[in-house]
């Protein structure tokens, strides 16, 4: 992040990077969609009145592409961003989301199954008959 930022701009590519690391965990394109947007926001920044300043926009195209291990030298553009974030924590976090060897996650449709062993082991109630 830039040493000069202001909170705001330093926000905002915090929010920035979190929207390029949801996109690395999940993969889905509304995630990516999401990364753009707020790239976009933060090309705004620049001030620019047009479009020409759209560093951030062109940044997480190719860092999507490269996610999705789609896209000219991957592992740099990965590097790079990597480079870019100062926040330990986060770097891990994205470096683990963007493990090759990494499972997906899997989806638990319900943790507590319904059923007759549902209360086993507990004392049975005793009516109170006062």
């Amino acid at each position: 992040m830039r040493e000069n930022a202001t909170e705001p701009e330093s926000k905002l590519l915090r929010a920035w990077q979190l929207a390029v690391l949801r996109f690395a965990v999940t993969l889905d394109d509304d995630d990516r969609m999401h990364a753009l947007g707020v790239a976009g926001e933060v090309d705004r920044l620049g001030g620019a009145a047009d479009d020409a300043f759209h560093f951030f926009r062109r940044t997480t195209a190719e860092l999507c592409a490269a996610i999705s291990g789609q896209g000219a030298d991957q592992d740099a553009v990965i590097r790079r961003f990597l480079a870019q974030i100062d926040n330990v924590r986060l770097k891990r976090a994205v470096e683990a989301a963007i493990a090759n060897d990494r499972t997906p996650p899997k989806l638990v449709a319900s943790r507590v199954k319904p059923g007759p062993d549902l209360w086993r082991g507990l004392a049975p109630r005793r009516a109170t008959g006062t």
